[in-house]
C-alpha cells in the first residue's frame, strides 16, 4: 500500500452521462503562474558559534608579538581569554604605549617570555562589553556639519585612563623584578636582512 505522502492522484466523481461518471485529478493543483527567475532560499545555519580554543603556547603572562594593526611589531603581555575567544593584553601602556585591548591570536606570536601575573588582579568589568564603542550621532546633513565631525578630537574615557594606570601599576612592579624585561617590552620586533622567521625561536 503506498504511503499517504506519495499519493499524487484522487478520483473524482463527475456529474453528466457523457462524463465516464469519474475522473482521475492531481491531489495538488498545479500552479497557474510560474515565476520567470527562481526565488533564492536561505539556507539556515546549522553551525554553533564556540569560543575558540586557546593555543598551547599562550598562557596568562606569556610575552605576544602583536603582527597587525596599528601596533604590529608591539610586545604584549596577555592577561587572559575573553568569552569571545579574544586576547586581552597590554603594553604595558607605560612602557611601549600599548593600552588594555583585545586581539585575535591569530594575529600574534606568543614567545618562550613569560611575566609572573599570579598576583596581578584584572578588574572583572573589563570584558567584551568593555569595549563596545558608543552608539553613533546623528548623520551630518550638510558639508559644514561633515567637516565639523571629521575635525572633532575624540577623547578617552575616564574610567579607561585609571583602569589602564591601576593594571599598569601592578605589572610594573613585577617588570622591575627581572632585568632587562623592560627594554624587552619597550623593543618592537623587526626582521634584518637576511633573517627569515622559520628559523627564529620566539
Amino acid at each position: 500500500m503506498a504511503h499517504a505522502s506519495e499519493i499524487q492522484t484522487k478520483t473524482k466523481t463527475v456529474g453528466g452521462a457523457k462524463n465516464g461518471g469519474s475522473r482521475v485529478v492531481p491531489v495538488v493543483k498545479a500552479p497557474r503562474f510560474y515565476a520567470t527567475e527562481d526565488v533564492v532560499v536561505k539556507k539556515t545555519g546549522r553551525k554553533v558559534a564556540k569560543t575558540a580554543a586557546l593555543r598551547k603556547t599562550i598562557t596568562p603572562g606569556t610575552v605576544l608579538i602583536v603582527l597587525s594593526g596599528r601596533y604590529r611589531g608591539k610586545r604584549v603581555v596577555f592577561l587572559k581569554q575573553l568569552a569571545s575567544g579574544l586576547l586581552l593584553v597590554t603594553g604595558p601602556y607605560a612602557i611601549n604605549g600599548v593600552p588594555i585591548r583585545r586581539i585575535n591570536q591569530a594575529y600574534v606570536i606568543a614567545t618562550s617570555t613569560t611575566v609572573d601575573i599570579s598576583g596581578v588582579t584584572v578588574d572583572p568589568k573589563i570584558d567584551d562589553k568593555y569595549f563596545k564603542r558608543a552608539a553613533a550621532g546623528p548623520k551630518a546633513a550638510t558639508e559644514e556639519e561633515l567637516f565639523a565631525q571629521r575635525n572633532e578630537k575624540k577623547t578617552i574615557d575616564g574610567h579607561r585612563v585609571t583602569d589602564q594606570k591601576a593594571l599598569d601599576k601592578q605589572l610594573l612592579a613585577v617588570v622591575k623584578k627581572t632585568p632587562l624585561l623592560k627594554a624587552y617590552l619597550k623593543s618592537s620586533f623587526a626582521l634584518s636582512k637576511g633573517v627569515f622567521p622559520h628559523n627564529l625561536k620566539f
